[in-house]
């Protein structure tokens, strides 16, 4: 397995540039870098400027293996406006032309919603409507994934949506492309469940993983800690990968970070993923 660390580990606003170098020093392979509205990964960026950074990857020696987004939580596939439905579209088809000029292999999608405890703004959906408007999209948008065979990652999250593997893997497999799977989150299914069963069940749907660590009995946001900290049984979801030879990236999403001496969490998880992975 090839060990990641995500852009949203490293103090807000360090350049991309920046990150990518500490990464590198931290000791790791890749670095999911996160796609915005505006700024150096977006809407926004040019093929030039997005090469540009693909480059300095490349001279600094470490992958880009994939492209998240937290935009899909402001614009859900699930929404009960057709507009906001049109734009997560368009960003879900931007994202993976991104990631294709990146040279990253998968991205990641928050499939909807139907409630979101910590934005409590957000209307509550009717979960028989989310799914079907979430299903349509997926299928609409996996022709340009097997066009540019970027693959997309489904992010199981706190949504209140595909709470349980089963219905994890039957909606990819409803959706039936080779190029649409699971963005498994370890760290997000303690709260409701065992991630070395969700790995088992979904097998080789799993294009790409997180690390997180969550307590328990904590039971909200504050409950993401280092990880080896928390709940994940690490030596299970080891175990359970090796059964279903995953040998992909397991990417660290450390949110929220240190408040002091922020990049440190980048060099504390780094050794953290070195035991983890038996090194």
């Amino acid at each position: 397995m090839k060990k990641g660390i995500n852009i949203w580990s490293f103090k807000v606003d360090t350049p991309v540039i920046d990150c990518i170098g500490i990464a590198k020093d931290a000791g790791f392979d890749g670095i999911e870098l996160g796609f915005n509205e505006t700024g150096e990964v977006s809407l926004e960026s040019s093929e030039k400027e997005l090469l540009e950074i693909k480059r300095a990857a490349s001279d600094i020696g470490i992958e880009i293996p994939s492209l998240a987004t937290g935009l899909f939580w402001q614009y859900p596939f699930t929404s009960g406006d057709k507009k906001t439905r049109d734009k997560a579209i368009l960003i879900a088809k931007k994202q993976l032309e991104t990631a294709k000029i990146l040279g990253a292999d998968t991205i990641l999608i928050v499939p909807g919603a139907v409630g979101v405890d910590f934005a409590p703004d957000l209307p509550v959906i009717d979960y028989e409507k989310a799914y079907e408007l979430s299903l349509e999209a997926f299928c609409e948008i996996k022709y340009l994934a097997e066009e540019l065979k970027v693959s997309i990652g489904i992010e199981n999250v706190w949504n209140k949506f595909l709470l349980s593997p089963l219905e994890m893997r039957d909606f990819i497999d409803k959706i039936g492309s080779n190029y649409v799977g699971s963005y498994l989150d370890v760290g997000n299914v303690i709260y409701t469940g065992y991630p070395e069963q969700w790995i088992r069940i979904l097998g080789k749907r799993i294009k790409k993983l997180h690390f997180k660590d969550f307590r328990r009995d904590v039971g909200n946001l504050s409950g993401f800690v280092d990880l080896l900290s928390g709940d994940v049984n690490f030596p299970e979801v080891m175990k359970a990968l090796d059964e279903i030879g995953y040998t992909g990236y397991a990417t660290a999403e450390m949110i929220p970070n240190y408040t002091y001496y922020t990049n440190q969490i980048v060099y504390n998880t780094s050794n953290s993923m070195d035991r983890i992975f038996g090194k």
